[in-house]
C-alpha cells in the first residue's frame, strides 16, 4: 500500500512553507502528497504581502475530490484563516471519519504577518481542537489559544500544555523553537503523560517553514503506520536536519526556508 497524506492550508507563493513546504516533507520522506487550498497568500522570504481566501464552498468540494478517491492515512491541518473556512474543514473531515489528524494552528506567520483573523481564534479552538490527534502549537500560538502570556520556561510549556490538552486534543507538542537556550526543546503531553524532545538549536536566520515542515513530517510518520511517540521523534530529527542544512540554499533576500531535501540533494 501506498501511504497518502493530505495537507489542508494555505499556499506560500514563496514555496517556503504552507502547502508547498508539506508535499515537499511528504515527498522527502516516501509519502505521496494530496492538496486542499484554504487560501492563497502573496508571500516571500520577507513577509506576506496579500491574503486571498478560498471560499469555503471550494475548499468543501476539494476534500470531497481528494477522499472520495484516495485512501487518506493522515491528515495535517495548517492556515485557515476565517471561521467559515474552519466550519467548512470540520465537517468535511468528519463526513469522511479522518482519524490522524495533525494541526498545527497557524497563526502568524515567521515574518511577523498574521495570518489567522481574530474572530477565528475561538472557532480553531472550539470545532478542530477536539477532532485533532495532535495539536503542535508553538510558543506564540500556545500562548494565543489559551490568552495567556508566552511561557518562559519548560515548567511553564507543561502547564500550557496541560490546558491545551483539555480543549479536547488527543495529544498537544508545545514547540520550544522561539524560546532560549543551548537546546530546542518540544513538550509532548497526552494522557499517557509528557515526553521531551530536544536537539541543539541551530544559529541560522533560515528557518522559514519550520511549524509547517515539522507537522506535516509528524503526518508523514503516522501516514506510514508509525506510533505517535515515533512519528515525533521522526519528526524532530527530520526539522533539525532540514534547519542545519538550510544554509546550504541561497533563496531570497529575508528568512529563507529549511532545507526539505537535505538528504537528496548533493
Amino acid at each position: 500500500m501506498t501511504a497518502i497524506a493530505v495537507t489542508i492550508a494555505g499556499s506560500d507563493s514563496g514555496g517556503g512553507a504552507g502547502i508547498q513546504a508539506d508535499l515537499k516533507t511528504f515527498s522527502a520522506l516516501g509519502v505521496y502528497g494530496a492538496s486542499v487550498i484554504t487560501a492563497l497568500t502573496a508571500q516571500n522570504t520577507i513577509g506576506v504581502q496579500g491574503i486571498h481566501d478560498v471560499p469555503p464552498t471550494f475548499v468543501t468540494q476539494q476534500i470531497d475530490s481528494v477522499f472520495s478517491d484516495l485512501t487518506i492515512n493522515a491528515v495535517k491541518v495548517g492556515m485557515l484563516s476565517q471561521p467559515a473556512i474552519i466550519e467548512a474543514v470540520a465537517e468535511g473531515l468528519t463526513r469522511y471519519s479522518a482519524t490522524r489528524i495533525v494541526l498545527d494552528p497557524v497563526m502568524v506567520a515567521a515574518s511577523g504577518d498574521r495570518l489567522l483573523a481574530p474572530q477565528a481564534v475561538d472557532a480553531l479552538r472550539r470545532v478542530l481542537l477536539p477532532m485533532a490527534l495532535l495539536v503542535t502549537p508553538n510558543l506564540p500560538e500556545a500562548a494565543a489559544l489559551l490568552d495567556e502570556p508566552l511561557a518562559q520556561d519548560e515548567q511553564a510549556m507543561c502547564r500550557q500544555a496541560e490546558r491545551i490538552l483539555a480543549l479536547g486534543p488527543k495529544a498537544v507538542l508545545v514547540k520550544g523553537g522561539h524560546g532560549t537556550g543551548l537546546e530546542s526543546t518540544d513538550i509532548l503531553m497526552d494522557q499517557q503523560g509528557i515526553r521531551r524532545f530536544a536537539a541543539s538549536r541551530i544559529d541560522t536566520r533560515n528557518t522559514h517553514g519550520t511549524g509547517c515542515t515539522l507537522s506535516s513530517a509528524i503526518a508523514a510518520g503516522l501516514a506510514k503506520g508509525l506510533s505517535l511517540d515515533d512519528a515525533v521523534a521522526a519528526g524532530k530529527s527530520f526539522i533539525s536536519a532540514a534547519i542545519g542544512a538550510s544554509d546550504q540554499l541561497q533563496i531570497g533576500r529575508g528568512d529563507g526556508p529549511v532545507h526539505h531535501f537535505h538528504a537528496k540533494w548533493s
